[in-house]
């Protein structure tokens, strides 16, 4: 038998209940992956409070992103062997090319997600995991660091002669940071404390900007390069950081979308968007089992450390998630297992 959480329902945290459940036997072409630490990302808990994929089905595994180890492989299988230390694929279905549609097979949303002991599947859902890294540390890439690779490298990579935008804190901004200067390109950043700014510039952010002190840090960024703009932002608030985005870009700039921290009205209009700062408005969808792996081979050469805030033993799963749901971490919360 293994131990398993799950969500009775929406709503709470609280609704997340620890089961008992059987050991998964692999079939043809699957493998069984012992899980040894899940990270937590915004989706997760806007899933939970049903702010996100509302057709989810009650008592559901939560959480898209583990690393572990493989136990069992299934007849058939030729990418991996007993004892490979792997990481899932957030977007399962999606090997490569122009994104394919398919949000109804993501883990944790509309499948049962990596909040359990031991999963099964397809050897095709699991890359290797980078030299170097620990299970905890590892777990934090499937979706926020992925993200951030997507939005840095493609299909117009960021170069050194690029300044980057990132906004926050949270772990796709952190990743961006961190990626953005690996590939030296200068980072201006955006945040709320001096505890944060101070978080941002150690990992490698040339310049911050507090937008509670500058609530128009767009213009502020945009003197940060001499006038000239950003030549990409990484967008995570939507509706509350929009209009400032645009501000930040310059007339050649790429703006990639990515999250919906701020819930309201975007409050832009047809000439606000026709005259901003950009030239290419990109969605991000996480990235393909592709993208996942070009970002492990480019760590394996340039490796960074994955800001984490805690690591909760799985027996305390519950104390994780208020604490992510508290707001007050600084970095990823990683389960360990």
């Amino acid at each position: 038998m293994m131990m398993v959480y799950r969500l009775a329902q929406r709503g709470s945290v609280d609704n997340l209940t620890l089961r008992e459940g059987a050991l998964p036997r692999p079939q043809r072409g699957e493998v069984v992956v012992r899980v040894r630490a899940v990270s937590l990302n915004y989706r997760d808990l806007a899933l939970v409070h049903g702010r996100y994929f509302p057709d989810a089905p009650d008592d559901l595994v939560p959480v898209s992103d583990a690393a572990g180890e493989i136990t069992e492989v299934g007849e058939g299988v030729t990418r991996f062997a007993t004892g490979d230390r792997v990481i899932n694929v957030f977007n399962p279905r999606w090997f490569g090319g122009p994104y394919p549609g398919t949000e109804d097979f993501q883990y944790g949303t509309a499948q049962d997600g990596w909040l359990t002991q031991y999963k099964v599947v397809s050897e095709e859902h699991v890359i290797a995991m980078p030299p170097g890294m620990s299970y905890e540390q590892a777990s934090t890439l499937p979706c926020a660091a992925v993200t951030a690779w997507s939005a840095v490298t493609g299909p117009r990579p960021v170069t050194a002669a690029d300044t980057v935008l990132t906004q926050g804190t949270g772990g796709v901004s952190l990743f961006a940071v961190q990626l953005a200067k690996r590939l030296g390109a200068r980072v201006i950043a955006t945040t709320s404390s001096p505890a944060k700014s101070e978080l941002l510039k150690a990992i490698g952010a040339d310049e911050v900007i507090d937008y509670n002190a500058v609530p128009e840090w767009g213009i502020r960024a945009r003197e940060l390069t001499g006038g000239r703009g950003v030549d990409r932002v990484i967008e995570v608030g939507g509706a509350v950081t929009f209009a400032e985005s645009l501000k930040a870009g310059n007339d050649n700039a790429e703006i990639d979308v990515i999250g919906f921290l701020g819930a309201g009205d975007w409050g832009v209009d047809f000439w606000s968007l026709y005259g901003g700062g950009f030239e290419t408005l990109r969605k991000i969808r996480v990235g393909s089992r592709q993208d996942a792996e070009s970002l492990v081979r480019f760590l394996a050469g340039h490796p960074i450390e994955p800001v984490i805030d805690r690591v909760y033993p799985f027996e305390q799963t519950l104390d994780a998630w208020r604490h992510f749901d508290s707001g007050a971490g600084l970095g990823k919360i990683v389960i360990s297992l």
